[in-house]
């Protein structure tokens, strides 16, 4: 539970209390939806209260709910959020900080914010379904590149694209069977691998294999569950590491089930050297198709594709610097802390979008659990010992980039406080 100070109160007097408790709840909601740490979610929730002439209101946020009071001692409200969880595409979760935004400064009734907050969520895609399979396509294609692949591996990875992008979409109707989406996945990608790799019918590996299982990955939410322990949100960080770690257990489950139908080829076949296979500019053009992917895949806002891209670039040069001077244990850490400044003075921008749809993009190419994957096939060729060490790394590289963010947004208020940019009182993501 949190309390805004007193010295917040909206001049005007408070708002009708049943409307503004509405609104807190289904802003509250929407953010939990975007993915948020929780943390954040009462900070934004207290001072949109204090604004709205509530300075002493309660918030707690949890896994599948949230609790609203007013003030001490009154009754409690709950609002669930699991419908929603998870759910926000890039654009919806633009518009709901834009009304956010407004919320802060009172300027918006809370009849009329609860019923943006609606609507926000039944938002249309701003691109059609062909569109939005061929973005899937393209971001594997980009996370390919990034994984420096062979011209087999890139088409290979592209076709894996088209196919993983058309299942989402036809599952996406149903929501029972979005739990098992990542296992089928993970099936169907590592036994067509197999099934090429192993006779020679075509030039495919690792690489082709893991590029449309990226999107699955939870790497936003393992990071945010580090940032929220850090926090002292005990309860939403764990359960978001179980349910991340859950993730992670379904892909390598969908791995393991193909080798049990599927001859699994010698190692050498699967993982080749890593170095300059198309050319040492690959990397570099795959940031730039990874944000052409994502803009159309998740609807990123209008206006948004140069800024995606900034953040991307930003984040990239800080893993490869940190990679050629620390090492890959530390590159996901450099690229979180460079990426984490870029990803707020962005949001500044009058057409920069929020710092957590830029976040997200990034996280994909850090990567936290891709290591993970190539270690379940390692171990399924009896490389038990480097198995070990890639699932320990990825384990490290969740961590890393959790500390890069953690330090990169005090370096951001640094910064911003330095030039007379913030004016308001914000929590520290790290306190």
């Amino acid at each position: 539970m949190r309390e805004a100070g007193a010295d917040h109160a909206h001049p005007g007097g408070s708002a009708d209390e049943r409307a503004l408790l509405r609104f807190l709840l289904f802003l509250g909601s929407g953010m939990t939806a975007a993915g948020e740490a929780v943390n954040e979610i009462q900070d934004h929730l207290i001072e949109v209260s204090a604004a709205y002439g509530q300075p002493h209101v309660r918030v707690a946020v949890f896994p599948t709910y949230l609790e609203i009071a007013l003030e001490p001692g009154r009754a409690a409200t709950l609002e669930p959020t699991r419908q929603l969880r998870g759910l926000l595409r890039l654009d919806q979760t633009a518009a709901l900080y834009e009304l956010l935004r407004e919320a802060r400064t009172g300027t918006v009734a809370p009849e009329e914010g609860s019923r943006r907050v609606l609507e926000i969520v039944d938002m249309k895609p701003r691109f059609g379904r062909w569109v939005t399979v061929l973005g899937h396509a393209v971001l594997t294609a980009g996370i390919c590149l990034v994984l420096q692949p062979t011209w087999g591996d890139m088409v290979l990875a592209f076709l894996f694209g088209l196919l993983v992008g058309g299942l989402k979409l036809v599952g996406g109707r149903w929501p029972s069977v979005q739990l098992i989406m990542p296992v089928t996945v993970a099936f169907v990608v590592a036994s067509v691998t197999f099934l090429l790799a192993g006779p020679g019918w075509a030039d495919a590996d690792l690489r082709a294999m893991i590029a449309p299982l990226v999107t699955f990955l939870p790497g936003a939410a393992l990071t945010m569950s580090v940032v929220e322990l850090s926090a002292g949100e005990m309860i939403t960080g764990a359960s978001r590491l179980v349910s991340g770690a859950l993730q992670l257990m379904l892909l390598a489950f969908g791995i393991t089930a193909a080798t049990q139908v599927v001859h699994v080829p010698a190692a050498e076949q699967l993982i080749d050297s890593p170095q300059n296979l198309i050319g040492w500019w690959a990397p570099w053009l795959g940031v730039l198709v990874v944000g052409a992917g994502t803009y159309l895949y998740y609807s990123a806002p209008h206006r948004s594709l140069p800024w995606l891209l900034l953040v991307l670039g930003a984040a990239w040069i800080g893993q490869y610097l940190g990679n050629s001077i620390f090492g890959g244990y530390l590159s996901g850490f450099f690229g979180a802390l460079a990426m984490t400044p870029v990803a707020y003075f962005v949001e500044r921008r009058p057409s920069g979008p929020p710092a957590l749809v830029s976040f997200l993009p990034a996280f994909w190419l850090l990567v936290p659990g891709a290591l993970g994957l190539i270690g379940i096939t390692e171990y399924l060729d009896r490389d038990s010992l480097a198995a070990a060490e890639d699932l320990l790394g990825t384990v490290w590289s969740m961590i890393a980039i959790a500390l890069g963010v953690l330090c990169g947004y005090p370096v951001y208020r640094s910064l911003a406080r330095s030039l007379g940019w913030i004016t308001r009182p914000v929590a520290d993501r790290a306190g």
